[in-house]
């Protein structure tokens, strides 16, 4: 199971690494909520169609209610969110607030009933986190440098992640199907259906132009779907019922890492002494948090993973 979990975060660490500027490209083109909700049907759809074909039980009404709000709070709330201000913040401002994601976990868990207080070790990890990512990006360097600062659309960064928060550990406890993979299609379904609902009432109906749409936002939109959604997504779902969240949120600090490496190597973006001091506090606080604080519920979580993720290899 181990080894598993640790699969699964490193592909989600490189998968979801690249979709900002995925997610850049796109919405060049592409109104955010009908990006997404297009990308969130082809990859719901898919999941769904095969895991009935192959056998998977038809879910129950409930499944469907927990499978609706899941998709609202993590794709709607989270991933449309972050897909909207990418309008106006640029991809790399857009991930360091995305960064913030741990904190919210651990406060949410502290005030959530029954919830678990972070120990030392999850708070360092946090606070280096955020420390490496602050030094990462840097949004305290000039305007001359930086540019495009919308604080609305860092209010609605700061949303998302506390939407992405609160629905990761709202499906600790839901009611799912058995099936990791059934559930990833119908929390896709769901906030494609909330995508779509959204953009019509944001007026994006009328902002569509299909003649329009370039292949550069084309090609994001594809990477999109298979990256991020059928790749990402479902190492990501699987995750919140086999490993604990503080370990799985690791993500939001070392995206922004491979995001930078990605724009070195594709985009010719210089690597700057400021990248390699971030590089070292990033990676460690993945350590730290993974430390005790997630052997400890690992070894909790386990035959819960084994009961909800059984067959899923």
């Amino acid at each position: 199971m181990k080894t598993k979990i640790w699969a699964a975060l490193i592909a989600i660490y490189l998968a979801w690494g690249s979709t900002y500027l995925a997610i850049h490209f796109a919405v060049q083109s592409i109104p955010p909520f009908f990006m997404t909700g297009t990308r969130f049907l082809v990859a719901g759809a898919i999941l769904y169609a095969w895991r009935r074909l192959a056998g998977d039980p038809r879910p129950t009404r409930a499944q469907w209610k927990s499978a609706g709000l899941i998709g609202t709070l993590l794709l709607v709330g989270g991933i449309g969110g972050v897909s909207w201000a990418e309008q106006s913040v640029p991809s790399g401002i857009a991930a360091l607030i995305i960064a913030a994601t741990p904190l919210w976990v651990v406060l949410l868990e502290v005030l959530r009933k029954h919830g678990k207080r972070p120990g030392l070790i999850t708070l360092a990890g946090v606070a280096g986190g955020l420390a490496g990512m602050v030094i990462l990006i840097n949004p305290f360097e000039s305007t001359s440098h930086q540019q495009g600062y919308n604080m609305v659309g860092i209010v609605v960064l700061l949303l998302a992640a506390l939407s992405w928060s609160v629905g990761s550990l709202y499906s600790h406890d839901a009611d799912l199907p058995g099936s990791a993979l059934l559930g990833s299609g119908m929390e896709l379904l769901a906030g494609s259906a909330g995508s779509f609902i959204l953009g019509l009432a944001l007026g994006e109906g009328s902002q569509l132009q299909i003649s329009a749409i370039t292949g550069r936002s084309v090609a994001g939109l594809a990477y999109l779907i298979v990256v991020g959604s059928l790749v990402g997504f479902v190492c990501y779902t699987w995750l919140l019922r086999a490993a604990p969240t503080e370990l799985v949120v690791t993500y939001a600090y070392v995206n922004p890492l491979v995001a930078v490496a990605l724009g070195s190597l594709l985009a010719q973006e210089i690597l700057t002494p400021r990248v390699l001091m971030a590089a070292p506090l990033i990676l460690l606080a993945v350590i730290f948090i993974q430390t005790k604080q997630g052997k400890s519920q690992v070894k909790e979580r386990r035959l819960v993973a084994v009961g909800q993720a059984g067959g899923e290899d």
